[in-house]
């Protein structure tokens, strides 16, 4: 295979990994990668490859996003954990002065 016939497909299959990156937009990602595989000859190997590493790629990106959704809760959880200590010290204090 050229190098010149594959710049094309190469930038289109970038184009679909930018929008895969965005579990919103993986829908837009999966009609562009669609087109790409139409592009490769079906006989091959290639596409076959391709639509395999697609597939986890999708998954792989599914799963940061939700850890990162859960990274996110966890630290909201640790602030508003850590500002009721806060509060609960403060009106320990308090207390202890009007004693």
């Amino acid at each position: 295979m050229s190098q010149v016939p594959l710049d094309p497909q190469i930038a289109q299959l970038q184009a679909c990994l930018l929008l895969a990156q965005n579990p919103s937009t993986q829908q837009d990602a999966r009609q562009s990668f669609t087109e790409l595989k139409a592009d490769l000859d079906a006989s091959s190997n290639l596409s076959e490859m391709l639509d395999m590493l697609w597939c986890e790629l999708l998954a792989a990106r599914r799963s940061a996003a939700f850890w990162q959704e859960i990274s996110d809760l966890e630290k909201q959880m640790t602030q508003q954990m850590t500002q009721n200590h806060i509060q609960l010290q403060q009106n320990y204090l308090r207390l202890m002065q009007e004693q």
